[in-house]
């Protein structure tokens, strides 16, 4: 067989393309226990079967984002609280469904990969703001969207190098939602407890520090994994 023209030049190394092995598309998705749950599974193949698009899918949970968003500066009351709750776990299923209809029902398109991120950086932003001005720090609830866009982008960035992408840490996106419900549905009982209204507080800054630490933890497991890979391509000629 003929060398290439790299095992020509270089005879007996390999290129560091063939180090950095390339993940498959079940790789870049999110490790999720309740994608095999009976009900996800029934839901994605009832949506699948209807050929319902995964990338809209996607793009609905922005405005189920502002929605929320809205329900929680403007809705008086606990409902807003609640009703805002119930916003980021419907934001949640969109997230689980689309990869599912895409994947699992076949229905995955050359523009996929766009609408799985952007929708999502979009509505953890809105939702963070929206956390920040109700809990009266909306500079911090600005810090925590940034973080939480950072946290995406470094992952996003292994898997542009060559790695399975890395969907670890104390503030992932299913984390952040958690706990930002968590906080809501605590703060939703102000009216019977006045204390419970600094629990948005209380979600805020566990959102914003543990997204920075995501964000450091991330990055140095990249920086390992790309010390990793130069180590295995040898010196240079």
């Amino acid at each position: 067989m003929r060398p290439s023209y790299f095992e020509a030049i270089y005879p007996g190394r390999r290129p560091i393309w063939h180090l950095a092995r390339m993940p498959n598309p079940t790789e870049s998705r999110r490790p999720l226990a309740t994608r095999s749950a009976g009900w996800a599974r029934a839901l994605a193949a009832a949506l699948a079967k209807a050929r319902v698009s995964p990338d809209l899918i996607s793009a609905i949970s922005i405005p189920i984002a502002f929605a929320g968003m809205a329900a929680l500066l403007h809705v008086p009351g606990p409902a807003g609280l609640v009703l805002c709750a119930v916003a980021v776990q419907l934001r949640l299923l969109c997230n689980l469904l689309d990869g599912m209809v895409a994947v699992e029902g076949g229905l995955g398109g050359p523009t996929g990969p766009l609408w799985n991120e952007l929708p999502d950086r979009i509505a953890d932003s809105v939702f963070i703001v929206a956390l920040g001005m109700a809990a009266g720090e909306p500079i911090l609830g600005w810090a925590g969207a940034l973080l939480a866009a950072v946290t995406a982008y470094i992952r996003t960035t292994g898997g542009a190098l060559g790695f399975a992408q890395d969907f670890s840490g104390v503030q992932s996106k299913p984390k952040r939602m958690f706990v930002m419900t968590v906080g809501l549905l605590v703060a939703a009982l102000w009216p019977w407890w006045g204390e419970a209204w600094y629990a948005l507080q209380v979600a805020l800054w566990i959102i914003v520090v543990g997204s920075a630490v995501t964000c450091v933890t991330r990055t140095l497991k990249l920086a390992r994994l790309l010390r990793e890979r130069a180590a295995a391509a040898g010196p240079k000629a």
